[in-house]
């Protein structure tokens, strides 16, 4: 799944904010489209020059991370060890450029007709990869979004910075 370069003069990634949450929903229209109980809130940005290989570098993180607590207090287990679910949203704010004046550019972030094939194989891929249904916004809807952070626990990725 190639995607074409920007000509950009800087490296762009695929980004996703990680969240361990207690509870988390998404509606549209008034309508819950996505909720999950304990697991991770992801919001997924995917820049022009995003491969495959940046997506299965995320999904295998994600579906790794070792962030919710074990038997001890400590944050030592992970998804699958937890039975945890994921809800994923589409969050192309997260390539906003803040560098010229006060409204952000976003430019870096990948064509929409690309960017929701990409977000629909990576929930495909988390899903395949956590053995369980993987929860969803609607691509390019005006979506609420509600969650209860646990912790908090917050973590950003790169698929750049590994």
């Amino acid at each position: 799944m190639g995607i074409e370069k920007t000509g950009l003069d800087q490296t762009i990634d695929m980004r996703a904010v990680v969240q361990r949450v207690g509870h988390a929903a998404v509606a549209v229209d008034g309508k819950i489209e996505g909720e999950i109980g304990l697991g991770f809130l992801i919001l997924l940005g995917i820049g022009q020059e995003d491969t495959k290989e940046d997506m299965d570098y995320l999904v295998g993180k994600i579906s790794q991370l070792r962030v919710f607590s074990d038997p001890e207090g400590k944050m030592n287990l992970d998804l699958k060890s937890i039975d945890g679910n994921c809800l994923v949203i589409s969050q192309f704010t997260l390539y906003a450029n803040t560098k010229k004046g006060n409204r952000p550019s976003y430019l870096e972030a990948a064509a929409p007709d690309i960017a929701k094939k990409m977000y629909e194989e990576f929930c495909s891929r988390l899903s395949t990869e956590t053995g369980k249904e993987v929860e969803k916004g609607i691509f390019g809807a005006d979506m609420k979004v509600s969650l209860v952070n646990e912790g908090p626990v917050t973590i950003v990725l790169d698929s750049k910075k590994k």
